[in-house]
């Protein structure tokens, strides 16, 4: 009998280098399509929303975000200074423009080594959305809710196609990959939400409690008592908080992967983490490390796009390319969309401006389907590894459904007649002949 095994690695037991085909997978064209409609889908939502504009500005450009993350202000100051702001900007453009910003200089920071600035950017992205939900909550909350929605649905498509690519090779469609995430998609949206309700649960008690304490003597008396329930609770948010946050990556590739319920994935999720912690952050820095390559590859890509367009409509402009200027302006690697806006001079350069204006962020939205593409294989990838580390459990495995089908569509057994199978095969058969 021949046992089967797994071809053997080129750095022997080693399965971090499984993780560097997170780019080739990424940059498969159904996965681009639906990040690129999953983003398309978000921009549009955030700039209806934005007509409404709430954010102050400063004459200097500093906006409500900047001040609110820099915490140069107290709350009282901080409101009292853009309370009567006359120029506003909308939410979303501020967390956009805000977020870039971020991004940029976080991988400025990895490309440096410094983890300090890494670890900043990443903790002042997370102050923006609590800037966000703070004083514009009911904003906040529409469009969060719109973008978790999207991203699950495009996000758990693009985890399915990336798990079957990795484990079998197959590359199913992108009708097929939007049937799964359809079919799942309570379970894609449910399993980021549910930590964050088991914490509001339990820091509701903590609260009912600190509510109790104002009770003249009974209330002293009752949180000094009942203060080691207190500390229970809190560290049980805390096992539930880290676990949410470093495993929030394998909740999507664990329902991909499984076909199973949102707590089956926040189970996986929370064991694999606190299983093999050092393992799961070894794989995400490599992760990390590899798709900051890709992403500056894919950057200078599209801005070599855009310069070589530009460059050759040069070519055919004249007038010293003065009309070219008025319709497109020169784009720059860390800025595509050109540092100076277009400066039409009628109604049809105007007309020409905006076309180009628009695909032009086409281009820039493909890059960041890209992003959203890389993140998903790559933590689609982790899931697979860290499974196969800490349930030993075969990279090429995962749930398709098939036997269960081929059960059901399988015809039953035909019925056998107890008479035929008592009666002997053959009655004149004669026992074979023995020697002694």
């Amino acid at each position: 009998m021949v046992e089967d095994r797994e071809p053997v690695l080129p750095f022997g037991s080693f399965l971090f280098p499984r993780v560097f085909r997170a780019f080739r997978m990424s940059i498969q064209p159904t996965k681009l399509i639906l990040a690129f409609l999953a983003i398309t889908a978000v921009c549009v939502t955030g700039r209806v929303m934005d007509f409404n504009k709430t954010v102050g500005v400063v004459p200097n450009g500093t906006t409500e975000l900047d001040a609110y993350v820099s915490g140069a202000m107290s709350a009282d100051d901080y409101l009292s200074t853009f309370a009567d702001v006359e120029e506003k900007d909308g939410v979303f453009t501020t967390l956009w423009n805000f977020g870039a910003r971020r991004f940029h200089d976080a991988l400025t920071s990895l490309a440096e080594g410094n983890v300090l600035g890494i670890t900043q950017n990443v903790a002042a992205c997370f102050t923006a959305l609590l800037w966000a939900f703070r004083y514009h909550t009911i904003y906040s909350a529409i469009f969060f809710a719109v973008t978790l929605a999207v991203m699950s649905l495009a996000g758990g498509a693009i985890c399915r196609i990336a798990a079957l690519q990795f484990a079998q090779g197959e590359k199913p469609g992108l009708t097929e990959a939007l049937q799964f995430g359809l079919r799942k998609f309570y379970s894609f949206l449910s399993a980021p939400i549910t930590p964050v309700a088991i914490i509001a649960v339990i820091g509701i008690f903590v609260v009912l409690l600190g509510l109790g304490g104002n009770i003249p003597v009974a209330g002293e008396l009752s949180v000094g008592l009942f203060l080691p329930l207190a500390l229970l609770a809190a560290a049980l948010t805390a096992v539930i908080a880290i676990g949410a946050l470093a495993g929030f990556n394998l909740m999507f590739p664990a329902i991909a992967y499984e076909d199973s319920d949102c707590f089956d994935a926040i189970s996986r999720s929370f064991s694999y983490v606190y299983a093999m912690p050092w393992r799961m952050g070894f794989y995400t820095a490599i992760a990390a490390v590899y798709g900051a390559i890709c992403y500056a590859f894919v950057r200078f890509f599209a801005y070599l796009l855009l310069w070589i367009t530009r460059q050759f409509l040069e070519f055919g402009f004249v007038n010293h390319n003065e009309k070219l200027a008025n319709l497109w302006p020169r784009p720059d690697f860390t800025d595509f969309l050109g540092s100076h806006a277009a400066t039409p001079t009628n109604w049809s350069t105007s007309a020409g401006a905006f076309l180009i204006h628009v695909w032009v962020l086409v281009v820039v939205a493909l890059m960041v389907a890209f992003v959203i593409s890389f993140y998903f294989c790559a933590n689609t990838i982790i899931y697979a590894l860290m499974r196969n580390r800490v349930d030993k459990t075969a990279l090429d495995e995962i749930y398709t459904g098939t036997d269960e089908m081929a059960a059901e569509l399988s015809p039953p057994p035909a019925p056998v007649d107890k008479a035929t199978e008592a009666e002997p095969a053959d009655a004149t058969e004669k026992p074979p002949a023995t020697s002694e």
